[in-house]
């Protein structure tokens, strides 16, 4: 057997270099880049491994700089869900805070079931240098170090404690990232001494390798089971999960329901499975949904889920299917899902694999011409209200409707709106005309503050025949915006539209919601006598001067009537610019999207001396007594 003699490090950025994912008729790398952000924990290990591949084969590992080692893993993040899955970064961070900074970056993989490979650095294995700098001791237990603290986080973690133990690390690492249903954050811990140790290492393992991406078929005879199921409903609806873009089977959706007229509600990951106009889109469902979408999952007895995991806004806290003989349909790749919530048909399968064969099954069924007619007509009263909130209302401070409408309207159909937290996930839920089916990229599993901006360079990497448009809220953007430098750095084209509304926009509707008043979300100068921040005068933050400052090109929309019009024009140019270029506008944040009759269980103080929060518990109480203990009401009746 042949052998080269190398360190842990070389060994396995080489390896990384070397993998493909297979996907049908598409093979592409697994592993396209290293993120790094180099300290005394892996500087001469992962570090040294790519500036030697630098030199030997540059094509092989790119490396990219980062600022933030959270920012790194959100990128990758974002690239991997433009890819479906098939394709992520590996993420290297120094030992101690670089690696605990990644902690949030692998819950938002694991959350969304994205791929991520982590390479944290980790204390010295021999601990002949105990207790090093940076170094987390527990007297209750010596092995124990913060990357400890990926375990709850990670769908698979190793720690490489002896250089022999980096094969199986390795190949036990692709496994899960291209696994459709245990894929996330996949975290390989590595001791700052151990990278740097070097081993035989055989040659056939950096060879290339392929990881066929599992599309499991349904088990014989379930289909037909689903199929006589919704023959049977009178009024069936889908809900389309991100399942249904992650396995590539709008196509196969758009079949089915084209044929039976069955209308489709979506899922934040699911938006895109149909395009905005396509007559059976009835757009987003639950606490951030359309009134049609809503309406029609309130009194749908049968409710087929495709690739969802049916969190707590898609179901609207238990709300939104109000049918007391409602049952439900789960098709997942993962059992997990597929089981949830009482399935009374779980089909445990790839998305379009079921779909294919449901199309053939269905064949022949449609739906009633009255549903058709009741559906289509809250599709076009959603349409009309969404047109009216688009239009221009010449404020000085516009809506974030209206920015929305006007950004919208600007963008091109492949165009891709990246979001993630604050009040706009919810806005463009409903309000986004999504015309591709990667055209809309909202993280709202784990719903990250500070994700927007890595996230829509992640984006930018990933097709650049796109353009990457990131709308964020001040608050988002001051939690994290030092990947601007990467951006610039590598000459990475996106566009930021920045909505400045001076605080909390979302929280603070929420706050009020609960009888809070917008305590705290504000951005004032302190009242020290009244331990607020609501009576000060606003602060004089300047957005668009930092982002300027990191080189960005900066567009300010004066706050004018003309506001919505200027925007529109800076979209224009921005467009047309090769550079990265931020849009900054003020708005209004208590001039609200259309209500989409959605509700969002976030409890409320039972007893209160304050009037606001005791109104608050009545209306709350109201909205429970909707709710349910669990989605299904049953099995679905099964005749030979």
């Amino acid at each position: 057997m042949t052998t080269r003699r190398m360190t842990v490090s070389q060994a396995l950025i080489e390896f990384l270099g070397h993998q493909f994912t297979v996907d049908g008729d598409v093979r592409q790398r697994t592993i396209v880049g290293t993120f790094g952000i180099f300290g005394h924990g892996n500087v001469a290990g992962v570090g040294q491994a790519l500036k030697q591949l630098s030199v030997e084969d540059p094509t092989l590992m790119p490396y990219h700089q980062a600022r933030n080692e959270q920012g790194m893993v959100h990128e990758s993040i974002a690239y991997s869900r433009m890819t479906r899955r098939r394709s992520t970064f590996a993420c290297a961070a120094s030992v101690g805070p670089g690696a605990t900074n990644m902690l949030t970056g692998a819950a938002v993989a694991t959350t969304n079931r994205l791929p991520v490979l982590l390479l944290p650095s980790d204390t010295f294995a021999t601990r002949v240098s105990d207790p090093v700098l940076q170094q987390l001791e527990l007297p209750h237990d010596a092995s124990m170090s913060v990357n400890d603290a990926f375990k709850p986080l990670s769908r698979f973690f190793d720690r490489v404690n002896r250089p022999e133990q980096l094969f199986s690390a390795a190949l036990g690492a692709m496994r899960v990232l291209t696994d459709p249903v245990e894929t996330g954050a996949v975290t390989i811990s590595l001791p700052e001494d151990v990278q740097a140790e070097s081993l035989d290492v055989p040659t056939e393992f950096l060879a290339d390798r392929e990881w066929h991406i599992r599309r499991p078929r349904p088990d014989r005879g379930i289909i037909a089971e689903v199929a006589r199921a919704i023959s049977r409903a009178k009024r069936p609806m889908i809900v389309a999960g991100g399942g249904v873009l992650y396995s590539d089977a709008a196509a196969a959706l758009r079949a089915v329901v084209d044929a039976t007229g069955i209308p489709v509600g979506m899922s934040q990951a699911g938006v895109g499975s149909l395009t905005w106009d396509h007559p059976q889109n009835l757009g987003a469902v639950g606490a951030t949904g359309t009134t049609a979408a809503n309406r029609a999952a309130a009194q749908a007895d049968l409710i087929i889920g495709i690739g969802t995991r049916y969190s707590d806004f898609t179901a609207a806290s238990r709300t939104a299917f109000q049918n007391a003989d409602v049952r439900f349909i789960n098709i997942n790749v993962a059992s997990f899902d597929a089981f949830k919530h009482g399935s009374a048909i779980p089909v445990v399968a790839d998305a379009r694999e079921s779909l294919l064969e449901l199309s053939a099954a269905l064949a022949g069924f449609q739906i009633s011409t009255e549903y058709r007619a009741d559906y289509t007509r809250e599709k076009a009263t959603w349409d009309a209200a969404v047109d009216d909130s688009f239009v221009d209302q010449r404020l000085a401070l516009p809506s974030q409707s209206e920015i929305i409408g006007a950004v919208q309207q600007a963008s091109d159909p492949r165009d891709v709106v990246v979001c993630a937290a604050g009040s706009l996930p919810g806005d463009l839920h409903k309000l986004w005309r999504v015309r591709d089916e990667l055209g809309y990229h909202v993280e709202y599993a784990f719903s990250c503050m500070g994700y927007e901006i890595a996230g829509g360079i992640g984006v930018a990497r990933a097709d650049t025949t796109r353009d990457s448009i990131v709308m964020v809220g001040d608050g988002s953007y001051l939690m994290m915006h030092s990947e601007i430098v990467s951006a610039v750095a590598e000459g990475i084209k996106f566009i930021i539209v920045l909505i400045q509304n001076h605080g909390y926009a979302s929280i603070g509707h929420l706050s009020e919601d609960v009888g809070s008043q917008r305590y705290g979300t504000l951005y004032r100068y302190q009242d020290k006598d009244g331990n607020n921040f609501e009576q000060g005068e606003v602060l004089p933050i300047d957005l668009a001067a930092n982002a300027a400052s990191y080189g960005l090109d900066v567009i300010s929309i004066e706050p004018t009537e003309n506001a919505i019009a200027d925007l529109s024009a800076a979209m224009k140019t921005a467009k047309a610019s090769t550079r990265a270029t931020m849009i900054h506008i003020n708005n209004d944040p208590r001039l609200y999207a259309p209500d989409g009759e959605g509700w969002w269980d976030v409890p409320v103080a039972e007893v209160s001396r304050l009037e606001s929060t005791e109104a608050a518990h009545v209306d709350y109480l109201t909205h429970k007594s909707q709710q349910k203990s669990h989605l299904g009401a049953g099995a679905v009746e099964r005749n030979n």
